[in-house]
């Protein structure tokens, strides 16, 4: 198909889904986030989407705001039917939304309108949800409120963190683009009105709310390890040190004093509001992380201090 197409992301998210579009239609452009500062000497370093366009040879263009007319221009020589979006990392005013034929599509990670907002796999995996998936909306002035053009599910596995659970809904929205825009475009497909009375907001996430709370429940605190994996990671402090935790479960065979720390088959654990979280995997400050039983050889205090 004929399609002119414009691509918007940044992380390895949107990877999937410029590769899909670039096999099978005519994407003009990539427009992605500037590069930014990286390791230890903070030189700039170009985000994921970049690097794959590079890669496939595509035009490139990084402004640091699309919220005047002049950065906007570049885009509009391209002259796209339509803008494919996909975690680009800025709000799109009424200038850039409305000046395709087709308007601006957006590759969603959730079930919309459950999870709107900057974290929906987070969110998902935090309150306990047993399926996720994709959403194909067509973009408007609000926060994710756009009428749905499509929508795939996916249950979410009781073991999976974020990170893995992002790379499968990446694939996902790749195989439904490709599949559904055409459709789109000829009007086979048409928007479909959210329900505002059902939507659900997931914040953008910081590194403080890793911060593990023990008044909690022990399957809210597994929960919470499994949906800030990789990011914003999850900790508790040890020796006035943050402790990472990188894998945890939770039992309820036993009741305690909540934030008490024990010993419970060979691996550090810690009473909750209502159970058990043991950890499975750590990481002490200023070293590698360990499994939880390797962290008790050198730690052997954990429940005496």
């Amino acid at each position: 198909m004929e399609l002119k197409i414009v691509f918007m992301g940044s992380p390895d998210f949107a990877l999937p889904t410029l590769q899909a579009l670039s096999d099978h239609f005519q994407v003009q452009g990539v427009v992605t986030q500037p590069d930014r500062p990286a390791g230890r000497g903070k030189s700039l370093s170009p985000l994921p989407v970049k690097k794959l366009a590079l890669e496939l040879g595509l035009n490139i263009y990084q402004p640091r705001s699309l919220r005047t007319e002049e950065s906007i221009q570049q885009i509009k020589e391209w002259n796209p039917d339509v803008i494919v979006v996909a975690a680009f990392g800025q709000i799109l005013k009424k200038n850039v939304l409305t000046f395709p034929p087709y308007g601006c599509v957006n590759v969603h990670a959730s079930l919309l309108p459950r999870w709107r907002g900057a974290s929906p796999i987070n969110a998902a995996i935090l309150n306990g949800d047993q399926q996720t998936g994709v959403t194909i909306m067509k973009m408007d002035e609000g926060l994710d409120t756009g009428p749905i053009i499509s929508m795939r599910s996916t249950p979410i596995d009781p073991q999976e963190n974020a990170g893995e659970l992002s790379d499968r809904l990446a694939r996902l929205g790749g195989e439904t683009i490709i599949e559904i825009l055409p459709k789109y475009i000829s009007g086979e497909l048409t928007p479909t009105p959210q329900n505002d009375e059902d939507s659900t907001y997931a914040p953008m996430l910081s590194k403080k709310d890793g911060e593990l709370d023990f008044s909690k429940d022990a399957e809210y605190l597994a929960r919470q390890v499994r949906a800030y994996s990789p990011w914003p990671g999850t900790f508790t402090y040890w020796k006035n040190q943050p402790l990472k935790i990188h894998r945890a479960k939770a039992s309820l065979s036993s009741q305690g004093k909540s934030n008490t720390r024990v010993i419970h088959n060979s691996l550090p654990a810690i009473y909750s509001g209502n159970g058990l979280l043991i950890l499975e995997e750590v990481q002490p400050a200023g070293k590698r992380k360990m499994s939880g039983e390797t962290f008790l050889n050198g730690a052997r205090d954990w429940i005496a201090e």
